[in-house]
């Protein structure tokens, strides 16, 4: 076990205040790192120390990881915590930060690499025994026939994605035989300019499905504990916008058959930290796509609706604490929603930057609020538009539904545009409200309304 005294926050933003907060409960001192255009962030001024790593690109800040290192370094830090993006996923930074005597608070590189390759993931679920998407075995080859012989095989539609990455890029649907050779290249171009990594591989696409994700910690020792599933269906381009737990129509008997296969999947692959199983669901059954290794920006309604404290059980795991939680420990009590808050146009979604002139956070019984925004804030430019996320607590999901209604018409954010107005109608929506919509279902609302 090793004592960890103080912790160098490699992110920005919501998170590395959230973060921090954790580390004042621990006692854990904390060193914050920012670029020259994040001075002003909440966590840079509450922490016990502040190191400037670089001007505001993120190439040159928050993806150094030289710089990150250097100030761990001269901070005397004990631990790095990645976060969420940025380095989070990244094995060559995870390495760097343990071969120079740091602690990484998130998995092992080696088990970062290999769940980074969604081929190399497939095959470790499909051999422990956890369901996925019908497709090709590993990367599609250069031969067109063959490829054409394996979509044939899987059976159109199929989809063609990235094999390194996510987030929607190198992503392609195929409906017929005639275009297959043709987003396959397509693909192949996008993934290596988006991850540097030409290589894709085939699915079966899914029609009608919905996103589905299992939280999962485990202690690298062979203990492993699952917090039940998420759902995140509400999305745009692949990106979500609401997130709840636990997912509605997944029964008791689904949850815990899947959270199995997902333990035992962790302790295959030596699983240490916080970590998510990203599953398509349709028609009854799960279809797994793949694994973040790191901590997600929805893990507030996990903690919600079990009580766990996720930033902390990844903090004392990395200081070899071991996981004290039994799966018999995790109770789950009624429904979280979580929004999104994106400093941008709700119609246009172009992006937002500016100074706050006035900001009111909403509260009452089961809100809660992580943003590290405020009066005077200024939202730079060159970062993800997300500017917070509001979380709300009820017995079951209709009284969540009513308490971020409520939520939503308290908070107030003036000075740029925010996306408010869009989580209102998505509250206000009756396919939302039945929690019969799917991952397609939040595009063709906002078509409808062109």
């Amino acid at each position: 076990m090793r004592k960890i005294k103080k912790i160098l926050i490699a992110n920005r933003g919501e998170i590395a205040l959230r973060i921090l907060r954790c580390c004042r409960e621990l006692g854990i001192r904390t060193v914050a790192v920012h670029s020259s255009a994040d001075r002003d962030l909440k966590h840079v001024l509450l922490a016990d120390e502040a190191v400037c790593i670089g001007p505001a690109a993120a190439p040159k800040s928050y993806l150094s990881m030289s710089a990150l290192i250097s100030a761990a370094e001269v901070t005397q830090a004990d631990a790095i915590h990645p976060g969420y993006g940025f380095l989070s996923e990244n094995a060559d930074f995870a390495e760097g930060v343990e071969q120079s005597g740091f602690i990484f608070i998130g998995p092992r590189p080696e088990t970062i690499r290999l769940m980074g390759s969604k081929t190399n993931a497939k095959a470790e679920m499909i051999a422990a025994g956890v369901p996925c998407v019908p497709g090709s075995e590993g990367v599609l080859p250069d031969d067109e026939g063959k490829c054409h012989d394996i979509a044939n095989a899987v059976g159109y539609p199929v989809l063609i994605k990235a094999a390194s990455g996510g987030g929607g890029r190198g992503m392609h649907v195929v409906r017929s035989p005639d275009t297959l050779i043709e987003k396959i290249q397509m693909a192949r171009i996008e993934a290596q300019n988006a991850f540097n990594d030409a290589a894709v591989f085939m699915e079966k696409y899914l029609e009608t499905p919905r996103h589905v994700e299992f939280q999962v910690l485990a202690d690298g020792e062979g203990h492993a504990v699952h917090l039940g599933e998420r759902d995140c269906s509400m999305q745009r381009r692949n990106q979500k916008v609401v997130e709840e737990s636990p997912a509605p129509g997944i029964t008791p008997e689904q949850r815990a058959e899947i959270g199995a296969l997902c333990v035992a999947a962790c302790k295959r692959i030596g699983y240490r930290g916080a970590g998510t199983f990203e599953f398509l669901y349709e028609n009854g059954h799960f279809y797994f796509i793949e694994m973040n290794t790191r901590i997600q920006v929805e893990h507030p309604v996990t903690e919600m609706v079990t009580g766990v404290d996720l930033i902390r059980q990844q903090i004392q795991i990395a200081a070899g604490q071991g996981l004290t939680l039994q799966q018999d420990d995790i109770l789950f009590r009624g429904h979280a929603i979580e929004c999104r808050i994106n400093a941008e146009d709700p119609e246009k979604f172009i992006p937002s930057p500016g100074k706050i002139e006035k900001y009111h956070a909403p509260g009452g019984p089961g809100v809660r609020v992580d943003s590290h925004v405020y009066s005077g804030y200024s939202v730079p430019p060159h970062y993800d538009s997300m500017i917070g996320k509001l979380i709300v607590h009820g017995r079951d999901r209709p009284a969540a539904l009513a308490r971020m209604k409520q939520a939503l018409s308290e908070m107030v954010i003036e000075g740029i545009k925010c996306n408010i107005p869009l989580q209102q109608r998505i509250m206000q929506d009756k396919v939302f409200a039945s929690g019969t919509h799917n991952i397609h279902y939040l595009e063709k609302m906002l078509n409808r309304s062109v």
